[in-house]
Formats: C-alpha cells, sequence, structure tokens
C-alpha cells in the first residue's frame, strides 16, 4: 500500500497522536489534505486533533466537510456535537447528536446529549436525560452526580444526598464529594458534611471552597482549632476567601474576635 493513500496517512496521523506527538499527526493530515482536500477520513482525524488543542473553529470546519462526504456518519456526528458545544452552539450540538442517536443509539451520544442539555441551561430536558442514563445503567456516577446537584440547586437536600451518596460509591471526583457536603450541611449533619469536604479535598488539594467549606462546618461544630487550620489552608489557597472567613468568625456563635484585620491575616498565615 502506498504511503499516502488516505488510508496509510490516517494510520500513521492516528499511530502519532495516540502515541502524544499531535504535531505530527496534524503534519500528517494537512500533508495528506493538500493531496485529497475533501476526503472524510483525514478530515475527521484532523478534526479530532484540532479540537484536542483546542482549536474549535478549525476543528469544527474539517469535521463538517468531512461529514458534508459521508453525512451518514455517527462518529463523525458525535465529534461536531462535542465541538458545537464547545462553541457554544448548543442546537448545532443537539442537531448532530440526534442524528448520531438515530444512526447508532450508543451510550457515549446518550451522554454527550444530556451533558449538552445540562451546559445549555434546559433543566427539565437535562434531569429526564441524566435520569433515563441512571434507569439503563445504574451505575453511572456522572448521571447520579448531576441529578444529586440539580436536586440540591432545587433546594432537595435529601434527595441530593441520596444520589450523591450513590455517586460517591465509586471513584468520584473532588466535585462529588464537595457536593455531597453541600447536601449534608444543609441537611444539619456536619459530621457527614466534614466527612465529604474532607474527601473532596483529599481528591483536589487545591480546591478552595472545599476548605473553606470545612472550615465553616468544624466552626459551628465548636472546633475552632479545626477551623482556624481549615481557614488557614483556603485562605491560602485562595486569598480572596478572607472577608468570608472574617464574616464567619465574627459572626457564628463558636467564633473569635481580631482587634484588626492584620491579625486575622498573621492568624491566617498571610
Amino acid at each position: 500500500m502506498s504511503k499516502h493513500t488516505a488510508e496509510e496517512v490516517v494510520r500513521r496521523a492516528t499511530t502519532a497522536f495516540n502515541s502524544g506527538r499531535p504535531d505530527e499527526a496534524r503534519k500528517l493530515c494537512e500533508e495528506g489534505l493538500a493531496r485529497q482536500p475533501r476526503d472524510p477520513m483525514l478530515n475527521h482525524l484532523l478534526a479530532a486533533v484540532l479540537f484536542s488543542s483546542g482549536e474549535v473553529q478549525p476543528a469544527r470546519a474539517h469535521v463538517e466537510t468531512s461529514l458534508a462526504q459521508q453525512p451518514a456518519n455517527a462518529a463523525a456526528h458525535l465529534l461536531a456535537a462535542r465541538i458545537a458545544r464547545a462553541a457554544g452552539d448548543f442546537d448545532g450540538a443537539l442537531s448532530h447528536l440526534d442524528r448520531a442517536i438515530a444512526l447508532a443509539p450508543q451510550r457515549e451520544a446518550f451522554l454527550e446529549k444530556a451533558r449538552t442539555l445540562d451546559q445549555a441551561g434546559l433543566r427539565p430536558q437535562a434531569r429526564a436525560a441524566w435520569r433515563a442514563i441512571l434507569e439503563v445503567v445504574p451505575t453511572n456516577t456522572e448521571a447520579a452526580a448531576r441529578l444529586g446537584r440539580l436536586a440540591w440547586e432545587d433546594g432537595d437536600h435529601a434527595a441530593a444526598a441520596t444520589l450523591l451518596e450513590r455517586a460517591a460509591k465509586n471513584d468520584a471526583p473532588a466535585s462529588v464529594w464537595f457536593d455531597l457536603g453541600l447536601a449534608r450541611q444543609d441537611l444539619r449533619d456536619p459530621n457527614g458534611a466534614v466527612t465529604a469536604y474532607r474527601k473532596a479535598l483529599e481528591k483536589k488539594p487545591d480546591h478552595a471552597e472545599a476548605a473553606l467549606n470545612l472550615g465553616v462546618v468544624l466552626q459551628e461544630k465548636g472546633d475552632l482549632d479545626g477551623a482556624m487550620r481549615a481557614y488557614a489552608e483556603a485562605y491560602r489557597l485562595r486569598p480572596q476567601t478572607f472577608g468570608t472567613i472574617a464574616m464567619a468568625l465574627t459572626s457564628a456563635p463558636h467564633g473569635r474576635l481580631w482587634l484588626d484585620e492584620a491579625s486575622l491575616r498573621r492568624s491566617l498565615g498571610g
């Protein structure tokens, strides 16, 4: 097989990309397209390479060229949807996803549709999409986590905690544990909230909000020394939290008074 055929260029470019050499993959695709500018495989692959490096608009142009040649390619529609979502074109993304699902109803396309509805702020549709995924795949952490977050935003803290605890049974990211901390805190479960916030910090040591909220809960529990350690960590990670920390320390039943701002900053290690 000639090394200049589209199939061979795609094979070599894919190998380069998967081996951590995206610049080489891009160059191979561009050289192939110089010979065959409308080739759907080369345009599809170059779109993926460009998108991986954050070049959204060029990636979009190439995937649309690919789809113009092969409109029944479900994988290309899925990539086009991701690119459109990154560009903020949610209608375009949903159109591509509906086409991808019609062509090949695979789990990733349904997940991408739920993410797109969520990001577009279409809460009822997003909730329905996440629920449908969770019914089919009860162990899907992302669906349980997003439904939990939506429930918390709606003020249904008990439902939120149940869903987030379900998500946290797997190897959940820090965001799940943080949201679980919020739900437990609102349910007046300080011990559970402390556990969740500490887990969030374990997963993501630079999670300033988790450190701040941990300080608030420890202070409410009467553990002011522990609260000060958590506040100091939050302040170290994000100095802008100083105002919130000062307010919490001086307004809560379990607090301390500082004569001046500089004194408090020194206590926080600043």
